[in-house]
C-alpha cells in the first residue's frame, strides 16, 4: 500500500495530465473525422449504382480516393504530414499537432463506417419517403442519417477506441498523451510502473467508451 501511495504521490498528477490530453485529442480528432467522414459516406451512397443520384465516374474516384486513404500506415501518415500539420495548427507537437494527422488517418474510415450503416436502411423507407415527394436532403437527414443512427453511434464508438490507440502511437513523435509518458518514462527510462498505469488507464476508457456507445444505441434502437 504505502508503494501504492508512493507512486502516486510522483506520477498521479503526470497520469491524470496524459489522460486528459490523450482525451482530448481522440474526441476533438472524432468529431472532426466525422464532420468530414459523413458527407463522405452519404456522397458515395447516394453515387453507387443503386444510389438515388447513380454517378459512375464520381463514385469510382471518391472510393479509390476513400480506398487510398485507408491504406497508408497510421505512423507513415503521421510522419509526412508534419509540413502540413506546421501550416494548419502552426505546430507538429503536443495535442494540436495529433489532432490534424488523426483527423485525416480516421475521415475515410469513418467515411466507410457511415456508407456502410447508410447501405443498412431498408429501402422502403427511401421509397415511401420518395413517393410523398421528399427531397434529397430530407431523404438523407430524416431517413438514412435518422434510421441509421443504432449503428452510426456504435460506428463512433469503434471510431474513438481506434484513435486511442492511434493517438497513443502519435506519442512516439512528442504528441503527449498516454502514450508519450508510456515511451518516455516506461521505455526509456525502464519504469515498468509507470508504463503498467497508462496501460490500465487505456484499457479502463476503451471499456467505458465503448460501454457508453453499447448503451446509447440500445437506447435509441426502435427495434428495442
Amino acid at each position: 500500500m504505502d508503494a501504492i501511495v508512493a507512486f502516486l504521490d510522483q506520477y498521479a498528477g503526470l497520469l491524470a495530465g496524459g489522460t486528459w490530453d490523450t482525451i482530448v485529442m481522440t474526441g476533438l480528432a472524432t468529431f472532426f473525422a466525422y464532420v468530414l467522414g459523413v458527407p463522405i459516406g452519404v456522397a458515395v451512397v447516394l453515387t453507387s449504382p443503386v444510389g438515388l443520384h447513380p454517378h459512375r465516374v464520381f463514385n469510382s474516384v471518391l472510393g479509390w480516393i476513400v480506398n487510398m486513404g485507408r491504406s497508408i500506415p497510421f505512423i507513415i501518415l503521421l510522419v509526412a504530414l508534419i509540413p502540413f500539420t506546421r501550416f494548419i495548427v502552426g505546430t507538429a507537437l503536443g495535442v494540436p499537432g495529433a489532432i490534424v494527422p488523426l483527423v485525416v488517418a480516421a475521415a475515410p474510415f469513418v467515411g466507410r463506417m457511415v456508407e456502410q450503416s447508410l447501405t443498412e436502411v431498408d429501402g422502403g423507407l427511401i421509397e415511401a419517403a420518395q413517393s410523398v415527394g421528399a427531397s434529397t436532403m430530407q431523404i438523407v437527414t430524416k431517413v438514412f442519417l435518422l434510421e441509421s443512427l443504432p449503428s452510426l453511434i456504435r460506428g463512433a464508438s469503434i471510431t474513438f477506441i481506434t484513435l486511442f490507440g492511434y493517438a497513443a502511437m502519435a506519442g512516439m513523435v512528442g504528441a503527449g498523451g498516454l502514450g508519450d509518458i508510456a515511451i518516455r518514462y516506461g521505455y526509456m527510462r525502464f519504469q515498468g510502473d509507470v508504463m503498467l498505469a497508462a496501460v490500465l488507464i487505456c484499457i479502463i476508457l476503451v471499456q467505458i467508451i465503448q460501454s457508453i456507445g453499447d448503451l446509447l444505441a440500445r437506447k435509441i434502437d426502435k427495434r428495442n
